[in-house]
């Protein structure tokens, strides 16, 4: 029997209808389990910790636990290859950072996912200045007197592995100083901070939540931080501005969501991320750790983002780092 024309559009109207009606009652009961904070960081990591702090409120401002999940591995590009392949349901939240997300893609000759097209976006929560730290024995006690040393003996420079953030700071301080040192990747933040600390590297340029407990501990000398200018959050610690003359090179952190994520859940995920990182325990953590807290729109983000790749393309064809 032929079906005429009209019942067929509103039939399909009808079943378009029943599943934007599904699609919205899923988004209302959203969160009904854990979500994964994927993190494309070894553990001991700035971003692991400051992921650890805002996961740990978040858990109660949303109802459900959020649970890390390590995935480290080629300066981030193993953890954001797995969050581009994610469902888009709202239950894995990445931890975007400067190095995984606007340096690891730009060190690729075949770039393997677009920060800019592969993601959608929550929104930025802090702001975090990178910090020179040497190790106690070394007799350097400030940027001009580590320049000084460094072109007088050989100096070793610890990174977090090629690609980092704190290979790229490291690097970059190294050329406008026009500093001599050896880069000594690491598999990860806790690995490179823990070389200085045991006296087989001499400095490194790093996330300040990777090293200001053990600069509070007298473990690591903080001679410099990468602010423009001098900051309640780092204390006595002087921008290396002072000493380099236009010295700024801080990172950010944020959160990305597989792309194709309901509008609806990525708007949660803003507000909870929001009122968490705006708490007062939480900013008072962060603090600890020289981060600042900045939260905005997913729009503004998504600018941070272009900002950054754009700011960073410059500071690899500055100090000849070539893709892979």
């Amino acid at each position: 029997m032929k079906i005429p024309l009209p019942y067929l559009v509103l039939a399909g109207m009808t079943t378009a209808t029943a599943v934007l009606t599904v699609h919205a009652a899923d988004t209302t009961g959203y969160p009904s389990r854990p979500i994964r904070m994927l993190v494309p960081n070894a553990p001991g990591s700035s971003v692991d910790t400051l992921g650890r702090i805002i996961g740990n409120k978040m858990s109660e401002v949303i109802g459900q636990q959020v649970v890390i999940d390590n995935r480290a591995g080629a300066g981030g590009i193993v953890g954001m290859e797995i969050a581009k392949h994610a469902a888009p349901d709202g239950y894995t939240l990445i931890s975007a950072t400067t190095a995984a997300s606007t340096v690891a893609v730009l060190l690729q000759k075949r770039p393997s996912f677009d920060p800019l097209k592969d993601y959608d976006y929550v929104t930025q929560f802090a702001v975090t200045a990178n910090v020179l730290v040497t190790h106690p024995g070394l007799p350097a006690k400030t940027v001009g007197e580590l320049v000084a040393l460094a072109k007088a003996k050989p100096l070793n420079m610890a990174s977090a592995g090629a690609g980092s953030q704190s290979h790229l700071s490291g690097a970059y301080f190294m050329s406008v100083a026009n500093m001599p040192s050896l880069h000594v990747p690491y598999k990860g933040g806790g690995a490179s901070v823990g070389s200085v600390l045991a006296g087989e590297s001499q400095w490194t340029l790093t996330p300040a939540p990777a090293v200001m407990s053990h600069v509070n501990a007298g473990k690591l000398r903080a001679i410099g931080h990468s602010l423009p200018s001098r900051s309640p959050l780092m204390g006595n610690i002087p921008p290396i501005a002072e000493t380099i003359a236009g010295f700024d090179y801080s990172g950010w952190q944020g959160f990305f969501l597989p792309k194709g994520t309901p509008r609806a859940v990525a708007d949660k995920l803003r507000a909870a991320v929001v009122k968490t990182a705006n708490l007062p325990e939480v900013k008072g953590l962060l603090a600890k750790q020289a981060t600042e807290v900045v939260t905005g729109t997913s729009e503004e983000f998504r600018k941070l983002i272009a900002d950054s790749l754009a700011k960073n393309a410059k500071v690899i064809k500055t100090i000849g780092l070539k893709a892979e």
